[in-house]
């Protein structure tokens, strides 16, 4: 499917294989010093018998030349657009997705090429009109922010490099990725080495203790696409990376509010028909989906096999301090940063963990689970909303979090029922997997995120609130 593809559709072919007689363990190595000594297992295709070690085929495959992995890093445009005119903010976001495929295409050339410094000017050149054509829809409309001017320009960046340009500890220690697009041996941390650190605010008197769930199944009809509705409405593949969808199915880029209200859901109740969607995780096991020659898949550099989750909990809570608000219909929400990596860690999210051990969370590393013991990515959506919109042009300030010591909500803001998603996975002991990405974000844990519409049943959306409210357990 090529990107003049109107949409891509879920895959109805998706290849199930059994694990077991086709991974086999290949390497073991130091990962994050100081940390601890924790195995280190490549997983790579049995049927591979060109006569050199599996590990050797292995790394090569994923390293490239085995030189340290660098990537493009570009001033993030969206984030600088806290107010856009309604009116402007179609076109918008088109240029926007237009800067994500730049990007996107940029990294392939620099990936392939010797000079990596050769990518940066004809890349800046190229963003300068998209970024100009920006600032004159917001200009037709009202006032564009005077930063825009400067965000053009890109530099690069090596893999263990923080957003300060210093090198950073834990990286680069002999690790396995995509094509070496990423992971690294460094991006995984042994579970049992890591210490207690979950905090939450304690109830006050007049809290909303109650819990709403409801069960939409783990996408085990395989619903898929890279689009993003919320971010990049009416571009195909503006994601460039795979999502799982549950509830809704009618979602894709093109989906206006009419088609959600009125498309089926995998809800058990059907008064939810809301949107809930998450980059894929997949396998690293040398086995190819059959999205391998696709936008959102291999053209995008995700590869692998997607694995589908064991478990996925879509619980509803309250707040801490006093009672909640029904959500708004056609509430967008996003937690996490899909470019957390080069964007610095402001608006990252991301929660991995094992069955077992949720007291311990991790940002920005992917966890080895022990053996009976499975990965957990938890999203703790945003609980306060603004009390007037249900989208904002950045798609954040509409929403805010509570604070994490008080469990307030910020001045001006009201608290909702705060979504919880929590998906488990069985897989392989040991750094085997990875979740899908903006090719250029180098399948860092830190980009995971979570993307959310409301499309409760208004009735229904009344009673989960009265649920938490009243203190009680509903579904």
């Amino acid at each position: 499917m090529g990107r003049t593809s109107r949409r891509t559709s879920q895959r109805t072919s998706r290849k199930r294989s059994k694990l077991a007689g086709r991974a086999i363990a290949a390497s073991a190595a130091l990962v994050l010093g100081g940390v601890g000594l924790v195995a280190v297992n490549v997983y790579a295709n049995a049927d591979e018998t060109d006569g050199r070690p599996p590990d050797v085929r292995t790394q090569e495959r994923n390293r490239g030349d085995g030189q340290q992995a660098s990537t493009i890093s570009c001033p993030d445009v969206g984030n600088q657009l806290p107010d856009v005119p309604p009116d402007a903010r179609a076109e918008v976001d088109r240029e926007l997705a237009a800067l994500d495929s730049q990007i996107t295409d940029a990294y392939a050339k620099f990936a392939a090429a010797d000079d990596k410094d050769s990518v940066l000017g004809p890349l800046a050149e190229q963003r300068r009109p998209t970024i100009e054509n920006i600032g004159a829809a917001i200009d037709r409309e009202g006032r564009p922010p005077e930063n825009l001017d400067g965000m053009a320009a890109c530099t690069l960046r090596t893999e263990g490099q923080g957003q300060d340009g210093q090198e950073q500890s834990g990286q680069d220690q002999g690790g396995q990725g995509q094509a070496g697009n990423g992971p690294e041996a460094g991006d995984f941390v042994d579970i049992t080495s890591v210490r207690p650190n979950v905090r939450a605010p304690r109830d006050q008197r007049g809290a909303s203790r109650g819990t709403f769930t409801t069960k939409c199944g783990t996408n085990e009809n395989g619903k898929f696409n890279p689009d993003n509705v919320i971010v990049a409405p009416g571009v195909s593949n503006g994601a460039h990376h795979m999502h799982d969808y549950v509830g809704n199915q009618a979602t894709d880029a093109f989906s206006g509010d009419d088609d959600l209200a009125n498309g089926d859901t995998s809800c058990r109740n059907q008064g939810d028909k809301s949107t809930y969607y998450w980059p894929v995780l997949r396998l690293q096991n040398g086995n190819d989906e059959d999205d391998a020659d696709a936008d959102g898949g291999g053209r995008d550099k995700n590869v692998g096999e997607i694995r589908t989750p064991d478990q996925v909990t879509l619980k509803f809570t309250g707040s801490p301090v006093g009672k909640v608000t029904a959500m708004p219909r056609f509430l967008r929400i996003i937690t996490g940063d899909a470019k957390a990596f080069t964007n610095g860690n402001a608006n990252a999210n991301a929660s991995w963990s094992c069955t077992g051990f949720e007291n311990r969370q991790l940002k920005d590393k992917y966890p080895i689970c022990p053996d009976g013991s499975k990965v957990v990515r938890t999203f703790n959506f945003q609980s306060c909303w603004d009390g007037r919109n249900t989208d904002s042009a950045n798609h954040r300030t509409h929403v805010a979090f509570a604070d994490p010591r008080s469990g307030r909500c910020p001045g001006g803001f009201r608290a909702i029922p705060r979504l919880v998603q929590r998906i488990v996975y069985d897989v392989p002991p040991g750094p085997g997997f990875a979740v899908d990405s903006f090719p250029e974000q180098l399948h860092k844990p830190v980009t995971d995120h979570g993307d959310f519409i409301n499309v409760f049943d208004q009735r229904l959306m009344q009673r989960v609130a009265k649920c938490i409210n009243d203190g009680r357990r509903c579904a």
